[in-house]
């Protein structure tokens, strides 16, 4: 067989089996393989490409009987065509010509000089601009992992490690915090039973399983030693296999040095308060639920920067909110700063919009793929510098005074590029027009022989001529001889000794000169020679700004930094948010706090605001009843945006705020089928409690919204019942926690456990119609109105009709009573009116009146006349 191959081979033009032996070293990849000026693909690639991207498949001769498929793109718009299958999944391969075609002996010399695949897009055109582009690497050793994650076009990297709990739970939602659009892996992670549910249906990503050796503690060591020179890594050998593989990954596709990765960020997971895939998703923190799209998240809310640098920033922010009262603190005092600086911060957005995106082009620098447009709009990105750090210099907050003071203004690298990088510089690097005048006096030669050349040959004869005083000398030029000096023969006596014969006529000499010379070298090929040269000096120019990354990345992080702190300042001012007391008492009070995003969505409504009370004591569990839209899921996702928003140091909308700090946030809101994996709803309801029971905290965040639903009624009941009881209880969770019900028997668990409170959404029924009042009371709900609210969602008026008369015949029958007085424990025979639920507002009054009498401070006389004052309320 494998001699029949190589017969096969055998039987390709030359050309054809330099690109088969490439493509066998790249067999996952597409290869684009340059022929002049064009990528072609040929035989399978071409196919797929074609179908693909919607291009012509033709063939070419190959030496075989039939000829090859083939399918090509211009190589000056082969970008396009590459993020198109980028987008769809497919890695690239780039294919170049090592040397000129017009001087090559023989095939041309090729190979690859990048590998592009989704995670290692660095060409900004390719990216969203605000979000970044994460490629992961995952070790996995028996049920724990190693977990590193970097963008190259920021240079940004990050390692961590899962030894404990639900190990493939965190996993999952560690992916779901970074999105990203690559996961390399080693072999073991496909034996995971959650694999295929996990990776494949939800989180829609294949893992590229490759080598192990590569995630082996010896590569990983030696990988690490020659980017970062030293191994940071201390027993934390998970982290330090995933980083030495996603290093060698990166050096096998991108080929260039990595110098820009300036170090690793090794984390721990609890660094940050925790937000499971679920939370993330039900919260919508930076893109919608319905839709996936950023308007309507929070993120839509609260960026409102004017970098691509700031906008990255910020969705880091809100995606890992801080667990350091300090740190978090020291944010906010930079944002109020900012806030009341309201010409500062204006003027510094305005300068701000100026900046483009230094950390993708900082990457483009490193590998080298810059043009001068790149290099113009460092250069214009730097000239803002100096008047932002005027405009900071006089802030007094602490962040802000530690930007200023790291803020470098490289005056050196702008002076560079504004010397040596023309203003109307073109997009390729190797057409001219590049280099400024003045900055290069061959340059500045070259283009003037192009231009002048005729001068300079008509002021030479002059001078020639009065040299030697010869009036009939000639300077001519043809193919052969190029440019010569031309003498009668009747003159050659008077020819100077620098004169060098070329030629002899019948009636003349042909001679040259050096200063000839040298003209004709500047005149001929004067436009190959000034491109050549440019060329030189702007790669010149490009490596010595490239010396400078670490600098520059500094410079973006300020920047980045700044423009963020402004975003939340100006979201701040603009939407009367207050600035939140930020501390460890375990206490979330909130005075008219609002939902950051649906008061933003509503338009001829306004917004109404709600009060929040959780601690640790008394008020750990709020167990809220009322009607399906009255706004009980999104009162309690206010609450939780509030506390996320203030933990990220960002303003919060509400009339006050006092936050404990949370370690981690979850959430268990609406309902939905796992169909991919065969989970019902009530099973997806069921995993999703179980991770929350499992992993909370006492100082966590419950936000739980109509457990139990998904099963009969009794069932549903008896797990609320049990949850809100474990929850509740301090010796296993006793954590704050917002409870949204139907189910109004749990009402009774307010009499029943300390530390638990009955709240409703209050609603007016006005006639047969219902008006939501969205107002949050203390109390539990006397009804769900779940008939009315049908009549709302647009159900026929005669279903309707028929509904109410169903619901009057249960509630004759008193269905729900008779099951409860039959699950209800007697007591010596005698009926307990105090827990009767249909007792009628006098009949409570009365019951409340009797409770009060102390019947040893009563005469006879007294408890007649009471007896009979009590029977008169009842008539």
């Amino acid at each position: 067989m494998k001699e029949g191959v190589e017969k096969s081979l055998a039987k390709l033009t030359p050309m054809m089996q330099q690109y088969m032996e490439i493509k066998e070293r790249y067999k996952d990849c597409i290869l684009f393989f340059r022929l002049g000026d064009f990528y072609e693909m040929f035989f399978s690639d071409a196919e797929l490409a074609s179908r693909e991207l919607e291009i012509t498949l033709t063939g070419r001769d190959c030496g075989l009987e039939e000829r090859a498929p083939m399918c090509g793109v211009p190589y000056h718009a082969a970008h396009t065509y590459i993020s198109r299958l980028i987008a769809k999944g497919y890695k690239v391969a780039i294919c170049d010509q090592l040397e000129d075609p017009a001087t090559a002996k023989g095939i041309v010399k090729r190979d690859v000089s990048r590998v592009i695949t989704p995670g290692t897009v660095i060409d900004p055109a390719m990216l969203e601009e605000k979000k970044n582009n994460y490629l992961m690497a995952v070790y996995c050793q028996q049920i724990y992992f190693g977990i590193a994650v970097v963008d190259v076009s920021t240079g940004e990297f990050y390692a961590t490690q899962i030894t404990w709990g639900s190990s493939m739970r965190k996993l999952i939602d560690e992916i779901s915090k970074y999105k990203p659009s690559e996961i390399i892996a080693n072999e073991a992670l496909t034996t995971k039973p959650e694999y295929k549910s996990y990776f494949r249906e939800y989180l829609k990503i294949e893992p590229s399983i490759i080598d192990g050796e590569l995630f082996s503690l010896k590569n990983s060591h030696d990988r690490l030693v020659e980017v970062f020179n030293e191994n940071p890594f201390k027993n934390l050998d998970l982290a330090q296999c995933a980083s030495g593989a996603l290093i060698s990954y990166l050096e096998s596709t991108q080929k260039a040095d990595l110098k820009h990765i300036e170090k690793v960020k090794i984390y721990k997971i609890e660094q940050y308060m925790m937000l499971d895939s679920a939370s993330r998703r039900s919260l919508e923190i930076t893109e919608t639920m319905r839709d996936s799209k950023k308007k309507g998240s929070l993120l839509w809310v609260l960026d409102k920067t004017s970098t691509s640098m700031g906008g990255r920033k910020l969705r880091q922010w809100i995606e890992q909110p801080l667990l350091d009262v300090d740190e978090i603190n020291l944010r906010l005092d930079a944002v109020a700063e900012l806030k009341e600086s309201f010409m500062v911060r204006n003027e510094l957005m305005e300068l701000l919009r100026g900046v483009y995106d230094i950390e993708r082009l900082t990457s483009k620098l490193v590998f080298g793929t810059v043009n001068a447009r790149d290099l113009l709009a460092i250069k214009s990105s730097l000239s803002k510098l100096p008047y932002i750090k005027e405009l900071i210099r006089d802030l007094k907050a602490d962040y802000n005074r530690q930007l200023y003071d790291r803020l470098d203004l490289m005056e050196d690298i702008y002076a560079l590029i504004d010397a040596s990088i023309n203003e109307d510089a073109p997009l390729s690097v190797k057409e001219g027009g590049i280099i400024k005048e003045g900055y290069d006096e061959l340059v500045d030669e070259y283009r003037r022989a192009s231009t002048e050349g005729k001068v300079w040959i008509s002021e030479l004869e002059a001078q020639e001529r009065e040299r030697t005083g010869i009036k009939s000398l000639k300077i001519r030029y043809n193919d052969n001889f190029g440019y010569y000096i031309e003498v009668t023969k009747a003159n050659i006596g008077s020819v100077p000794d620098d004169y060098v014969r070329k030629q002899t006529l019948v009636n003349s000499e042909r001679y040259t000169m050096d200063k000839l010379k040298d003209i004709e070298s500047k005149i001929l090929g004067a436009e190959t020679k000034v491109v050549q040269r440019e060329y030189e000096l702007f790669c010149n120019v490009r490596d010595t700004v490239s010396q400078h990354v670490k600098r520059l990345k500094t410079t973006a992080d300020c920047l980045s930094v700044l423009d963020a702190l402004c975003s939340f300042a100006d979201v701040a001012d603009r939407n009367q948010y207050v600035r939140p007391v930020v501390n460890d008492e375990g206490i979330i009070e909130i005075r008219n706090g609002r939902h950051p995003v649906v008061e933003k969505m509503l338009e001829d409504a306004q917004f109404v605001p709600n009060d929040t009370w959780l601690d640790n004591d008394e008020n750990r569990i709020s167990i809220i009843t009322g009607p399906n839209m009255a706004g009980k899921s999104t009162y309690m996702r206010q609450v939780a945006l509030i506390t996320l928003m203030a933990q990220a140091g960002c303003f919060v909308p509400a009339e006050y705020a006092r936050i404990g700090l949370v370690d981690r946030i979850f959430t268990r809101i609406g309902a939905s089928d796992d169909l991919a994996s065969g989970q019902s709803t009530f099973m997806v309801e069921m995993t999703e409690v179980a991770n929350i029971l499992e992993n909370a905290t006492p100082k966590s965040l419950l936000i739980l919204d109509e457990i139990g639903r998904g099963t009969s009624t009794y069932d549903g009941l008896s797990i609320a019942w049990a949850v809100i009881e474990y929850i509740n209880d301090k010796a296993k969770l006793g954590c704050r926690t917002l409870f949204a019900t139907h189910y109004h028997e749990l009402t009774e668990l307010e009499e029943k456990l300390h530390g638990i409170k009955n709240y409703c959404v209050s609603v007016r029924k006005k006639g047969n119609e219902i008006i939501f009042l969205r107002k949050l009371m203390r109390g539990g709900a006397d009804k769900s109105y779940g008939v009315e609210v049908a009549g709302l969602a647009g159900i026929p008026a005669n279903v309707i009709e028929r509904a109410k008369m169903i619901l009057e015949e249960l509630d004759e029958a008193d269905i729900n009573q008779s099951s409860k007085k039959r699950k209800q424990k007697p007591v010596d025979g005698q009926l307990d009116l105090f827990t009767s639920s249909t007792l009628t507002k006098a009949e409570r009054e009365v019951i409340e009146e009797l409770k009060k009498i102390d019947p040893s401070l009563l005469t006879p006389l007294d408890a007649l006349n009471k007896l009979y004052s009590l029977q008169q309320k009842l008539k």
